[in-house]
């Protein structure tokens, strides 16, 4: 088998598989609230972390720390500022970008989803595999009307979890997938 990918006069596109669909983003974008609940996330976590340095700068500038560097005990007080430069933007940027790239889709008699934010992550999870589909919501999910339905199979790495669906679609695929894992399971017996 080679490596070589084919030139064809079709629209599969270069960089595809001989004789394969190339690989295109689901269908489905998460719900635009998720964005907010991933900032809220992210400036929970901001808040801690610079506090957290805030008060460890605080305890080694009390003199305490005698055997560090003098340039490092006198410099200290920055970790605070230098940890909200570096954590706070990155906070504020990540939401929008998981949006961009969080995506799901039921397509035929396969669960299609993409996610993560700085690394990407593509699941394909065939229908009659699953073997449990749980629809959960966080508090955090409840109060902005999300909920992450979670899809497993017997293998883990088959499994798939996608965040940040309204409550009523993410019942509804729920309900779907439940529904024709039930009937293809019928039907292969």
């Amino acid at each position: 088998m080679s490596d070589r990918t084919e030139q064809r006069g079709d629209t599969a596109g270069a960089g595809s598989l001989p004789g394969r669909v190339p690989l295109r983003p689901p269908a489905n974008p998460v719900s635009r609230k998720a964005i907010v609940m991933w900032l809220l996330d992210g400036l929970f976590w901001s808040v801690l972390l610079v506090g957290g340095a805030f008060l460890l700068s605080g305890w080694i500038g009390d003199g305490r720390w005698s055997w560090l560097p003098e340039w490092l005990a006198d410099g200290v007080g920055w970790l605070p500022a230098l940890t909200a430069v570096l954590v706070v933007p990155a906070a504020l940027a990540e939401p929008f970008w998981r949006y961009a790239v969080h995506r799901w889709e039921l397509s035929g008699d396969v669960v299609y989803a993409r996610s993560g934010w700085i690394d990407r992550q593509w699941t394909f999870v065939p229908v009659s595999r699953i073997q449990t589909v749980d629809k959960k919501q966080g508090t955090l999910e409840r109060v902005l009307g999300l909920a992450t339905v979670e899809i497993r199979t017997a293998s883990h790495a088959g499994s798939s979890t996608i965040k940040g669906l309204d409550y009523g679609v993410a019942a509804a695929l729920a309900e779907r997938l439940a529904q024709r894992a039930e009937e293809l399971r019928d039907d292969a017996t």
